[in-house]
């Protein structure tokens, strides 16, 4: 392993089980990982594209520590326990991770609250100017926000807690190709004002050779290669 990487994946695999026709049915295994290794370096934004279905969302979630797996993931040579939200995700659909009866700066301040940390109101602030939107928003509802502005938000509700590593899944495939590019120059303006590392996914090849300062492709949930 390189003692110098931010991010050590290695031999990492997953395997999906399935009951058939009921729980007392025949069990099937499918393997969507197979020994995954990877590298990712502090601050940089690092790509990793291939088809929908190759893996590359369930190796997200293997980082998250979501979903179990087999191997060994570490953040700066450490084993780390993600209750401390020093990883963070971006998704595919903004709207979907925003509770719609609720307020824009209740759901921004929620992360705090439950963190208990101070200066909330100042920090839900900071982080709205930091995604390119101002106080106003925090009384909006996301109903009332375009999907560009739904995906600033997800965004700030991902950095409020000031993660060392960021995971975008899909995080411009729900927009269009206008907005996609807004979004795009946002990570990179993140990532060099806030020296922020991530882990970019996408099927979009174009999008990722753009953001990114290394990119893998990843086949068939084995086979990954640097381009």
């Amino acid at each position: 392993m390189n003692q110098s990487s931010f991010l050590s994946i290695k031999d990492v695999s997953n395997i999906y089980i399935s009951h058939k026709l009921g729980i007392f049915g025949k069990i099937k295994k499918k393997k969507i990982l197979n020994k995954i290794n990877l590298e990712l370096q502090a601050g940089e934004i690092f790509g990793l594209t291939g088809k929908s279905g190759c893996g590359k969302t369930t190796l997200a979630r293997c980082i998250l520590g979501l979903i179990d797996y087999e191997g060994e993931i570490l953040l700066n040579s450490e084993k780390y326990d993600n209750k401390t939200c020093q990883i963070q995700m971006v998704f595919q659909q903004p709207g979907s991770s925003l509770n719609p009866v609720k307020k824009i700066g209740w759901l921004l301040e929620e992360p705090l609250v439950i963190h208990k940390k101070s200066s909330r109101i100042q920090k839900v602030d900071e982080m709205l100017f930091r995604v390119g939107l101002d106080p106003s928003y925090k009384s909006r509802y996301a109903h009332e926000l375009s999907g560009g502005q739904k995906q600033r938000i997800c965004i700030a509700r991902s950095l409020i807690l000031e993660p060392r590593l960021l995971i975008a899944d899909e995080a411009i495939s729900s927009l269009d190709v206008s907005t996609g590019a807004q979004i795009l120059n946002l990570f990179r303006e993140l990532h060099s004002n806030l020296g922020l590392s991530i882990l970019f996914i996408s099927h979009n090849r174009n999008a990722v050779e753009y953001l990114c300062d290394r990119v893998a492709f990843m086949e068939r949930g084995k086979d990954l290669k640097i381009l």
